[in-house]
């Protein structure tokens, strides 16, 4: 089974998005993921709570965390999303940068935009990687 951990600096919009649709579109008996962050905030942004929840998916329950070295281990891949110098790196993690705005203090409508940015590169990664779940 594969690990892929998506991170961004406050692990509160962006990491979460990626690792709950990753989760939901990935085989559980191929690969999973975890989110993370460098300097994690308190909590999910409420406007990413709400976006993630028309997708009938709930991160109201979800909190950020730090990301470690004990967290990285044994993961395959490392995705930061978009967060220039902040961005984690884990010696020997392959790692992939995927420029996504940060979707803190914006709008629902473009939390939305960002949202489906995110799902359609997860889709990309899934499909590449075979970690589709069988028909």
């Amino acid at each position: 089974m594969e690990t892929v951990i998506f991170a961004c600096v406050h692990n509160a919009g962006r990491s979460q998005m990626a690792s709950a649709f990753f989760n939901a579109l990935a085989a559980p008996d191929r690969a999973r993921s975890l989110s993370a962050g460098t300097q994690p905030a308190d909590r999910i942004h409420p406007v990413v709570v709400d976006a993630m929840r028309e997708q009938e998916i709930d991160l109201s329950g979800q909190r950020p965390q730090r990301l470690t070295e004990s967290l990285a281990r044994g993961a395959s891949l490392l995705v930061t999303m978009g967060c220039g110098d902040q961005c984690p790196c884990v010696p020997g993690l392959q790692r992939d940068d995927w420029p996504v705005p940060d979707p803190r203090d914006l709008t629902i409508a473009e939390v939305r935009l960002i949202q489906a940015d995110i799902r359609r590169r997860v889709v990309r990664l899934i499909e590449s990687r075979g970690w589709g779940r069988s028909e």
